[in-house]
C-alpha cells in the first residue's frame, strides 16, 4: 500500500509565501516523477509542477518564476516553495507520485488527499 500525505497549506496574504510538503510511504520500489496539481473553486484540476529523476524540473507558465519544485529523495518527500502568492493561486493542492512498488513490476500514479491554500487580505 503507498500513501501520499501532503502538509503547509494555509492562509496567506497576497505577496506572501508557503512552503507545501508532500511524503509518499509505503512498500516503494522506485519514484519516477513526483508533482504537484491544484484546483480551484468551480474549475478543472490543472498541473502546476513535476520534477523527474530528482532533477528535471517543469512547471506551468503561471507560477514560473513563483514557484520551485524540489525533492528530498531519501525521504521520498516533494516540496513546493510558493513565492510572491496571489489570491488566483487559491486552490487544493494535490501532490501526485508515479512510482513502482516492491511487488509490483510496472509503474503508475498515486495522489495525496490535497491541502487547501488560501491567498487573502
Amino acid at each position: 500500500q503507498v500513501q501520499l500525505v501532503e502538509s503547509g497549506g494555509g492562509l496567506v496574504q497576497p505577496g506572501g509565501s508557503l512552503r507545501l510538503s508532500c511524503v509518499a510511504s509505503g512498500s516503494i520500489a522506485t519514484i519516477r516523477t513526483m508533482g504537484w496539481y491544484r484546483q480551484a473553486p468551480g474549475k478543472q484540476r490543472e498541473w502546476v509542477a513535476s520534477i523527474t529523476a530528482g532533477v528535471i524540473t517543469t512547471s506551468a507558465d503561471s507560477v514560473k518564476g513563483r514557484f520551485t519544485i524540489s525533492t528530498d529523495n531519501a525521504k521520498n518527500t516533494v516540496y513546493l516553495q510558493m513565492n510572491s502568492l496571489k489570491p488566483e493561486d487559491t486552490a487544493v493542492y494535490y501532490c501526485t507520485a508515479d512510482l513502482r512498488r516492491t511487488e509490483s513490476t510496472y509503474f503508475r500514479e498515486y495522489w495525496g488527499e490535497g491541502t487547501q491554500v488560501t491567498v487573502s487580505s
